[in-house]
């Protein structure tokens, strides 16, 4: 892949093929996947030059870790994979790091959904354990966005008794999550955290829980600094990530917060921005 066409990293001052990166993390949604959910076009080439000059190269995404391990099956082995909004980190099929919800708080988020349900609103839980995900829900519209997101699920009479370790609660909202769903949960943020995360999308995990506490431990177990490390998002749960690199970029299009937050800025997903960038900076 040439970075030899990048006039929007030219602009920005950016330079390129000037950093030591050793490790290039990158959220999916609206940032490396175009808005259609689709790989951009030479991913897996890109990947394959990162790995020939010992570049770790991870997604981190609020995904489940089976859906991530099935989108990069074909270049999985040696790949990290930050899932769960760095609540579960897999690589090689052994757990490196995962932040369990203590008991109850799954069933509390639960029931808080059933109460919204009853007052009419369009929201359904997604319990997120190691295994599997687990919805009551059994409506294909439901279904059809938790099938995006958690290839491994299961429906369940009761998703408050379940034989899992819950790591996160996912709320799929078809209004709006910010307005709706996220303040209905006010009673959990004195002791957890409630991440709007898309959307249409709230995540119920612990405060310990996000990409970026993940991806510190990540690097201090790879002996890797932020000064070699790269990452990319594009939205709120991406903020505490964005911390732990100094070469952090925010996607064009991005959530205001996190274009204030990121040191740079990348092209949009829609314009191959992170795949572009990586090409730029390290002057593939």
């Amino acid at each position: 892949m040439s970075s030899a066409a990048s006039p929007f990293l030219a602009a920005s001052g950016l330079p390129a093929g000037s950093a030591d990166i050793r490790l290039v993390v990158t959220d999916m949604d609206g940032t490396l996947l175009d808005d259609a959910k689709r790989i951009p076009p030479g991913l897996w080439e890109t990947l394959a030059e990162l790995r020939r000059r010992g570049v770790l190269f991870s997604p981190a995404s609020g995904r489940q870790f089976a859906t991530l391990a099935r989108e990069f099956a074909e270049v999985a082995e040696g790949m990290v994979f930050i899932a769960e909004n760095g609540a579960y980190v897999v690589r090689d099929g052994v757990e490196l790091s995962s932040d369990p919800l203590g008991p109850g708080v799954a069933a509390g988020v639960v029931q808080a959904v059933r109460r919204l349900v009853a007052e009419g609103v369009d929201v359904g839980a997604v319990v997120c354990g190691k295994r599997s995900a687990y919805v009551e829900r059994s409506d294909e519209p439901f279904l059809a966005e938790v099938r995006k997101y958690y290839v491994e699920h299961r429906i369940v009479e009761d998703a408050t008794a379940l034989d899992d370790d819950v790591i996160k609660v996912a709320l799929f909202d078809f209004g709006s999550a910010a307005h709706t769903t996220a303040p209905a949960l006010q009673s959990f943020t004195p002791t957890h955290q409630v991440v709007v995360s898309g959307e249409h999308w709230v995540d119920v995990m612990n405060r310990t829980a996000n990409k970026g506490s993940a991806l510190r431990r990540l690097q201090h177990e790879l002996g890797i600094t932020p000064a070699q490390t790269m990452v990319f998002g594009d939205y709120l749960n991406d903020l505490e990530m964005l911390d732990a690199a100094d070469w952090s970029f925010a996607m064009a299009g991005a959530h205001p917060d996190v274009i204030a937050r990121a040191r740079h800025l990348a092209p949009s997903n829609n314009d191959n921005g992170v795949l572009r960038t990586v090409a730029h900076v390290l002057n593939l």
